[in-house]
Formats: C-alpha cells, structure tokens, sequence
C-alpha cells in the first residue's frame, strides 16, 4: 500500500511541477528535506528554500514530459524531461521517502545531443 501512495503523490507532484503549482509541487517533502544539484556543486536544505528557489526561477518550465517512474519502498526514480525557455534538458529526479515524505532528492540534467553516425548500425532511434 505504501508503494501506492507514494506513487500517486509523485503522480501529484509532477503534474503540479508541470502546471507551476509551486504549493501542491512541493507537498511531498519533508520540512527538513534535501535536495542536491551534483552538476552545480549546490544542495537546498528545507522544503521552504527549496519551494522558494523553483518559485524565483527566472526560466520557469514550460513543459515537462514523464519518462517513467520506477521504484519501491523508500527509493523512487523519475525520467522526464523538462523545457526551459525553448531548451529541453533530460533528467532524472532520485527520491528517498521516509514516512511517507521525500527527505532527499537529487536531480541530474543533461542536455540532447546527436548521436554519432559511426554507430547507427548497433543502435535503434528513440522516439
């Protein structure tokens, strides 16, 4: 059962993150949670921070697209991928849940690149 509902509040935070609902998008943390940027060296400390710094982003998102989300227990992961200002960045969000509450996310971007044609005979496109 916790599987579910752990599910369906990440269900609840992706589509809030997506329509800029910055107080439904932030209801699954944890007071004290952390959330690390390991490409920018950066780390928020406390859903408060956290919601404010996604709040007083000059870029906001314009589109998110839900990969998949895989996980059980505690450890939940998210692929989606996520447009700023006519740039889309490909990410992927790692949660660890406790009592029902995310207290620590890390997130990793990346941006598309094109694939190198030396090895288009091993590979299948992705849509």
């Amino acid at each position: 059962m916790q599987d579910e509902t752990i599910r369906a509040a990440l269900d609840r935070h992706w589509q809030a993150s997506a329509v800029g609902d910055a107080n439904a998008e932030h209801e699954i943390y944890d007071e004290d949670a952390v959330c690390d940027y390991p490409q920018s060296g950066e780390r928020i400390v406390g859903r408060a921070n956290l919601q404010a710094l996604r709040s007083h982003h000059p870029g906001k998102p314009s589109g998110f697209h839900i990969h998949r989300i895989l996980g059980q227990g505690d450890l939940w992961v998210t692929e989606y991928t996520i447009d700023y200002q006519g740039r889309s960045a490909c990410t992927v969000s790692i949660m660890e849940f406790r009592d029902g509450k995310a207290v620590h996310e890390t997130q990793y971007f990346a941006d598309p690149f094109e694939a190198p044609a030396w090895r288009h005979q091993w590979v299948q496109r992705m849509k």
